[in-house]
């Protein structure tokens, strides 16, 4: 197994709120979790944050920053003080990782010095600031370029990125051709699923068409110690179990992908007996 932690996105138990996701994440086995800002007034509030992670001992892997759009006016109408805020609130929480969006084109002052503004906070924070891969809008069979410079990431000299694989998805992409190409500058991992509908699914990890388990078999190869964040959608569950069954689901078959492929073989020892020896197929 690589180092790579598994953590649940605090997104992931909609519409229960991040209370509930630190309980079921504990509850679960994750490793931590990932604070969304959002609407939700808790994920906004840092010092009931600590205390969350300090009751359920669950460490905050990684701050999403408020950057949707229902959250343009989270901590502040201002990107990039959002985006300073959520610095600030990863380095109370002791979290390496804040994950960010390219900015809207409509944010025009914005998107003009993104890229490096990204860079200069990441020098003076010593956090990664992992800029995460989108997807363009589609309306009347028509794409829209929302993102500016652009939904892809992989374009600009961001020096970390968080793949997303739901994104791919929609974007009509190969999440395990993306994880190649970005090689080392691929930080953080939003594991879930997509058909390649237009829609956004975020679906459990298996259910839908995106290479998810070559994609972790990869990382374990690898030896990656990036974190690993379920970010599934559970809106359907009926009742709560069912919310944690889905969510028992998605961190089994992560963990499982992750355990780097080894072949078996057994070894006799002066004494006689056999014992089991892990190989790596690479020799």
């Amino acid at each position: 197994m690589p180092e790579a932690p598994v953590g649940l996105s605090t997104a992931s138990v909609y519409p229960q709120g991040v209370a509930t996701a630190f309980e079921m994440a504990a509850m679960l086995g994750y490793d931590g979790v990932e604070l969304m800002v959002w609407t939700d007034p808790v994920s906004q509030n840092i010092d009931e944050i600590e205390h969350l992670s300090r009751q359920y001992g669950m460490p905050v892997l990684s701050v999403h920053a408020p950057c949707l759009l229902i959250t343009q006016r989270v901590w502040s109408p201002d990107p990039m003080t959002r985006l300073s805020r959520s610095l600030e609130a990863a380095a109370r929480l002791g979290a390496p990782t804040v994950v960010v969006h390219p900015p809207f084109r409509w944010q025009r002052e914005y998107a003009r010095t993104f890229v490096d503004r990204v860079a200069e906070l990441e020098a003076e924070s010593g956090i990664a600031i992992a800029v995460e891969n989108m997807y363009p809008w589609r309306a009347a069979g028509r794409e829209v370029a929302a993102y500016a410079p652009d939904w892809d990431p992989t374009d600009e000299g961001y020096r970390n990125i968080t793949l997303d694989v739901s994104h791919a998805a929609v974007a009509g992409m190969d999440s395990l051709a993306m994880a190649e190409a970005l090689g080392d500058r691929l930080t953080h991992l939003h594991m879930t699923d997509g058909t390649g509908s237009a829609r956004d699914e975020h679906l459990i990890p298996g259910r839908g068409t995106q290479p998810c388990s070559a994609v972790l078999e990869r990382l374990a190869r690898t030896g990656w110690s990036g974190a690993v964040i379920l970010e599934v959608t559970t809106r359907r569950a009926r009742t709560t179990a069912e919310r944690e069954a889905d969510l028992a689901e998605a961190l089994a078959f992560t963990r499982l992908n992750l355990a780097a492929s080894v072949s078996t073989a057994f070894a006799v020892g002066a004494d006689g007996t056999a014992e089991v020896v892990a190989r790596d197929p690479a020799g």
